[in-house]
């Protein structure tokens, strides 16, 4: 299955502006881009063949899931840049830093791992996959998935990894802006990654690089960067210059077609990466309205609350529906797809909302171990006091 992406950082309504105005908009972009991602997985199940497209053409849309990477990983880099930004891209200390995103990440995708192992050990693994090895256990255990190979639990985990390494370049990246600037530190990325592209043809040694994605650090650093409107806020109309950079990408991804284009990801990921920070950067100054009023509404807010663990969830809950329930009774084809949009899309947000209340939101609220237990002993029942 093709997977998407993480880009799940602290919730940014928490960040605080300068001007005493919520970030709106970022939390409804994360949650769209987590339920297209699950979309995405009910289409090529009931269409296979991927990257061809054997389905409907009303349906061709969703065989771009790949898209919510680019925008989770961009919004990752946003994200976590905004403080930076507004203390002179000073993280605040590596031990902190490291410590809140690990408190931050880890307990719901470790959980989601178990639940992930369980599914594909006693019911149905993934497609295209075996059931998970011990191998399986250590490597996604220790978010190395990407680098070594081993049957997957959940089709959405390797990109989890991808995060967690964007994670250790991100010091880097603040001490390139410090000292030259957000632009040269793009620019510095980007040759880098161009460079590793070119080469990985016709040498072996760089075309290992390849499984780090490294498209995806240009992205990050676009999301740095983008973060920096809020240091020195911008007039222009951010919003037009995105859309102008994002139409000639979706031109020709729909002129070629998605077998050139998931052959082509390493490229096309780096033609989005502008349109994605301008986005970003226009959503995050409150432009276009509309689209920021409707990103926020209290539905978007409340989808993008839980995102990440629906992101974490869904792919075993997904397969499982179409195994046992869809595929017997109806098969490929679009009555298939239907009834899997109608049970499966339900089921996954119904559960990574529970999920989320037990192994996401907690980890959120509370800063560190000693109030996540000092509020689990407020919980309990005076008799147990």
């Amino acid at each position: 299955m093709e997977p998407g992406a993480a880009g799940f950082p602290e919730r940014s309504e928490r960040l605080v502006p300068e001007r005493s105005t919520r970030l709106g908009g970022l939390d409804g972009i994360r949650g769209l881009a987590a339920l297209f991602v699950v979309l995405h997985h009910c289409r090529l199940l009931s269409f296979p063949g991927f990257p061809a497209d054997t389905g409907p053409a009303w349906a061709s849309w969703l065989l771009y899931g790949h898209v919510a990477v680019v925008v989770f990983i961009a919004l990752s880099g946003f994200s976590l840049a905004v403080k930076p930004a507004r203390s002179g891209w000073r993280l605040g200390g590596l031990r902190r830093f490291a410590r809140r995103r690990a408190w931050r990440i880890l307990p719901p995708y470790w959980a989601a791992l178990v639940f992930s192992l369980a599914v594909a050990w006693t019911l149905v693994p993934q497609p295209g996959q075996g059931p998970p090895t011990a191998k399986s256990v250590l490597f996604h255990g220790l978010l190395v998935q990407d680098l070594f190979g081993s049957p997957s639990p959940n089709g959405a985990f390797w990109s989890i990894a991808v995060e967690a390494q964007l994670y250790v370049v991100l010091p880097l990246l603040l001490l390139v802006v410090r000292r030259l600037g957000a632009v040269v530190m793009v620019a510095a990325v980007t040759v880098v990654v161009v460079a590793v592209g070119v080469l990985a043809g016709g040498v072996p040694a760089v075309a290992l690089l390849m499984r780090l994605t490294p498209q995806f650090a240009v992205l990050f650093a676009v999301g740095v960067l983008a973060a920096g409107v809020l240091r020195a806020p911008v007039r222009a109309p951010l919003h037009w210059a995105a859309l102008a950079a994002f139409v000639p990408v979706v031109v020709l991804v729909a002129v070629q077609g998605p077998v050139w284009t998931v052959a082509n990801f390493f490229w096309v990921d780096l033609a989005l990466a502008p349109a994605a920070g301008l986005f970003l950067a226009a959503v995050a100054g409150g432009r276009p309205r509309p689209l920021v009023r409707l990103l926020d509404s209290r539905p978007l807010r409340s989808l993008g609350s839980f995102s990440y663990s629906l992101y974490l969830v869904h792919a075993p809950i997904v397969v499982a529906t179409h195994h046992f329930v869809v595929a017997p009774l109806l098969g490929p084809g679009v009555a298939g797809f239907l009834v899997l949009l109608t049970l499966a899309v339900p089921a996954s947000v119904l559960f990574a909302w529970g999920f989320a209340a037990v192994f996401e939101l907690p980890f959120q609220r509370y800063r560190g171990m000693a109030e996540l237990r000092a509020a689990t002993r407020s919980w309990a029942p005076a008799s147990r006091r």
